[in-house]
């Protein structure tokens, strides 16, 4: 792969209560009239909830509309999103439904704690609501400290889902930093899950943390690109922090990574945008072209980078 950067597709404001910083997590959903792109906003006391904007499917860089307002609500006192509501993948339903996989956080006394709900849209992605009061993956035998960021796909009669799974947290420089790494769960009817143990992208001495994968597929392989990190001095050390990863799999189980093709990385720029970490990345295609949008750095405080895929 080889991408060409286009920029900063898009940076909150702050001239709306609901979006005063970031704009992590992009995913780009499909409408008739043009292409939605969902991320997640946080208000000023630092809350994340999920809303839109819209860009033109003749020029994607063309940003015709900012939604005004979030899609979705917090859950209430005690609920595993009370603190905050991260969109992560958004699955279209034959009876025109739309539901959303997302990330509920809830706050602990020395750290906090992720959990992946599902919400689901009766009028074409404009709201969102939670279909159950409790999440549908939650920490477990099979994920010690936390579940998050899901990409998930409907594929031969089966849900698949590919998911951050956190292992464990150590201290360091005196806060407790999660190590998580990308695991794989089934199930029939989209809500009731089963991981099945396989573990897609593993930890190793300098990956230990996995972000965001977005898997597709593409020429009869299972295709992931996702973000990965250092535990160590990754929020100040560009040489630690995020950057965008590859890995291929025939069957969506075993995963042979292969980082070196993922054709895009940090700026070499220190002014611009994904200088210090470039992660959080959704692949998608529209009208014979290939994107990719991205978030840069401080964990999408710059905003939604995009960047073209060249044709070979």
């Amino acid at each position: 792969m080889e991408w060409i950067k286009k920029g900063v597709l898009f940076r909150p404001t702050g001239e709306f209560a609901h979006s005063q910083s970031h704009a992590q997590v992009p995913f780009a959903f499909p409408t008739e009239e043009a292409l939605r792109i969902y991320f997640s906003t946080r208000d000023a006391n630092g809350r994340s909830r999920p809303s839109f904007l819209e860009v033109s499917y003749d020029n994607i860089q063309d940003v015709r509309y900012v939604h005004d307002q979030a899609v979705m609500d917090l859950g209430g006192p005690g609920e595993y999103d009370e603190t905050g509501a991260m969109p992560s993948w958004f699955v279209p339903q034959p009876n025109g439904d739309i539901w959303l996989y997302y990330t509920g956080w809830s706050l602990t006394r020395e750290s906090y704690r992720l959990s992946i709900g599902l919400a689901v849209s009766h009028d074409g992605g404009l709201t969102f609501k939670k279909m159950y009061r409790g999440s549908i993956m939650d920490r477990s035998l099979h994920n010690p400290i936390w579940a998050a960021q899901p990409s998930v796909m409907y594929d031969n009669g089966t849900y698949r889902m590919w998911y951050i799974s956190g292992r464990r947290c150590e201290y360091i420089h005196g806060y407790p930093e999660p190590f998580y790494d990308c695991r794989h769960a089934e199930s029939k009817d989209g809500i009731h899950w089963t991981p099945t143990g396989h573990v897609a992208i593993e930890l190793d001495d300098f990956n230990h943390a996995v972000g965001r994968p977005s898997v597709y597929i593409e020429d009869g392989l299972y295709k992931m690109i996702y973000s990965y990190r250092n535990a160590w001095d990754y929020r100040t050390d560009r040489n630690r922090s995020y950057r965008l990863g590859y890995a291929e799999s025939k069957d969506g189980l075993t995963w042979e990574r292969k980082d070196d093709l993922v054709g895009i990385g940090k700026s070499d720029h220190p002014d611009d945008m994904d200088y210090e970490m470039i992660n959080y990345a959704h692949r998608f295609t529209v009208k014979d072209k290939t994107y990719l949008i991205y978030n840069g750095n401080k964990f999408g405080t710059t905003g939604i980078g995009l960047a073209e895929l060249v044709k070979k």
